[in-house]
Parts: C-alpha cells; sequence; structure tokens
C-alpha cells in the first residue's frame, strides 16, 4: 500500500502540493488526475524519492521513505513520464544494471529480463543500443525496468505517452493482472476514459490539494453529479465547465 500523511512541496512562496492526505490499499489500481500543474507530478516524484517532501511522510509497503529509503525504495517501481535512459547501453544490458541499482543478479534475473523483452516485443533489440530505439520502444523500455525487480507498488505518471494500441492494451492487462496478483499501482493519467475504465478508486488533485477521491460511485455522490463520466466530473471540480463554455462561445 502507498500512505501519504500531509505530503507537502514548497519552492520558495510558492505551495506545489498543499498538505496532502491519500492511503492506496493493497491490490487496487489507483487513479491520480489533475489539471497541468495541479501538484500530480511533484507528488509521484516525492513517492517515488525522487524530490524530499517540504514537510509530511510518505510509506510504501508499511515502510517509511523517509527513514528507510532503501527498503521503501526496493518495494517500488516508477515509471516517469519522460522515459530518460543511458543511450550508449544496450536494452539488455540497462535492464541489468536497473536490477543491479536493487542488488539483484544472476541467472534469476537474465531470465526475468528475458520474459520482458518478450512481453514487450523488444526481443531482437536486446543487444541494439538504446540510442537506436523509438520513442515507444524506450516506454517499453522504461515500464521493462520497473518490474524488473518484481516491485510490490508501482507508481505511473501518464503510462500510454509513446505507445502504439496494442502496447497501451498490453500494458492495461499488466497492470489489471498485477493488482489481482495483491500489487498496487497509483497512475496518472490525463486520458479520463483509460482512469474510467481502468481504476477501482480517483483521487482528483487541484491547486496542490486533492479535492476529491473515492470510487465513481463515491465521487458522483460527493459531487452530486448524478450519473454521468469522469470527465464531466473531473470539469465540475477543476473548473473546466467554464473552458468549455468559452470554446463553446467562440465557435459560435
Amino acid at each position: 500500500m502507498i500512505r501519504l500523511d500531509d505530503l507537502t512541496k514548497r519552492y520558495g512562496t510558492f505551495t506545489a502540493v498543499a498538505g496532502i492526505h491519500l492511503h492506496v490499499p493493497r491490490g487496487q489500481l489507483y487513479g491520480f488526475l489533475g489539471p497541468n500543474g495541479a501538484g500530480k507530478t511533484t507528488t509521484l516524484r516525492m513517492i517515488a524519492g525522487i524530490l524530499r517532501p517540504t514537510a509530511g511522510r510518505i510509506w510504501l509497503g508499511g515502510v517509511d521513505l523517509l527513514a528507510d529509503p532503501m527498503t521503501a525504495k526496493a518495494r517500488l517501481g516508477f515509471i516517469p513520464d519522460r522515459p530518460f535512459v543511458y543511450e550508449k547501453l544496450t536494452g539488455g544490458e540497462f535492464l541489468r544494471f536497473v536490477a543491479g541499482l536493487y542488488g539483484q543478479d544472476g541467472q534469476t534475473v537474465e531470465r526475468r529480463i528475458d520474459e520482458l523483452l518478450e512481453l514487450f516485443e523488444l526481443t531482437q533489440w536486446r543487444d541494439e543500443l538504446v540510442e537506436a530505439y523509438s520513442h515507444g520502444m524506450r516506454q517499453k523500455l522504461i515500464i521493462s525496468s520497473a518490474l524488473v525487480h518484481r516491485p510490490e507498488l508501482i507508481v505511473v505518471d501518464e503510462p500510454m505517452v509513446g505507445l502504439d494500441p496494442r502496447g497501451a492494451r498490453l500494458l492495461k492487462d499488466i497492470f489489471r493482472g498485477f493488482v489481482a496478483r495483491g500489487g498496487t499501482v497509483l497512475m496518472s493519467t490525463h486520458t479520463l476514459e483509460v482512469a474510467e475504465a481502468m481504476c477501482d478508486r480517483i483521487a482528483i488533485i487541484q491547486a496542490g490539494r486533492i479535492v476529491a477521491h473515492g470510487t465513481m460511485a463515491e465521487l458522483r455522490e460527493q459531487t452530486a453529479a448524478g450519473d454521468v463520466s469522469l470527465e464531466e466530473l473531473f470539469l465540475r471540480l477543476t473548473g473546466g465547465r467554464a473552458v468549455r463554455e468559452l470554446a463553446a462561445i467562440l465557435e459560435d
């Protein structure tokens, strides 16, 4: 599970994340949604240990990230929105390098690398330098690197970027299978249809604060919205309706 308690991030006088509380239970795929600049990526990077919070605590699988970062991070796989890889390594070398960061090596890791490369149709590219990979292939490699050490938790920021429809469907199936086996996924995406179809629960962040969270039924109840789509709920909670109305006026 993932738990955030009063998580805060400030940059000088600007507060990017304002004391949020969130509990992502084990065995759930949890959506984390918000408009651009709402604090989504900042929050995910704090969970991944890339950014240090100004205040608050983070627990990953029951382990305090600040008190015991090595143990906590070993339980997590992080998929960023922008794939960063070492271009002068081959795909196989990159996955072997990442596994080594978690203290894993040997034949077990090699079999895992073979499985992941085959799963993402990268086997024939195993010994090619990453600089020759397309954007979509790099995204698949980054996803593989997040899974290579068999994490308990996955945090993912815009997972479908750069993936073709087949790759996107595969990733959806992987996430659902992962949570079915007791794993936990916290996923940020702008594709609201994907979030509505896939997520067990959803949190919506606006201006650094969580403004609503729960199942679709609970979100509808909180907003007294009736039987509307996630897109309509999102617009009501984040002020997007005014933008849509302005666009309609401009089209007249």
